[in-house]
């Protein structure tokens, strides 16, 4: 019984070796390529972005995937469409 845990510890060893050793490699390599103002992994922007107060719940939304309304000239941005239908239903 004891060698069959034995060979389960010993897997998980060089499990955990091998998994550290690919990290290495790929932080060794750089950053993944990117491809436009995005990366490919995640959609997260190369760049720092100017993030939108909703003024609903208070969230912060980035513009660029924000559900919006125009209020005059003044664009509004919303987390969501619940929070967006909030606000018109108060200032209507």
């Amino acid at each position: 019984m004891a060698w069959i845990l034995d060979v389960i510890f010993t897997l998980v060893a060089i499990r955990a070796i091998w998994k550290l050793l690919q990290g290495l490699m790929q932080g060794m390599a750089g950053p993944p390529a990117q491809q436009g103002s995005r990366r490919e992994s995640g959609g997260v922007p190369a760049q720092g972005v100017q993030m939108a107060k909703d003024p609903v719940c208070g969230t912060y939304v980035v513009p660029d995937r924000a559900v919006s309304t125009t209020v005059g000239r003044q664009t509004i941005y919303f987390c969501s469409t619940a929070c967006r239908d909030k606000f018109q239903a108060k200032t209507a």
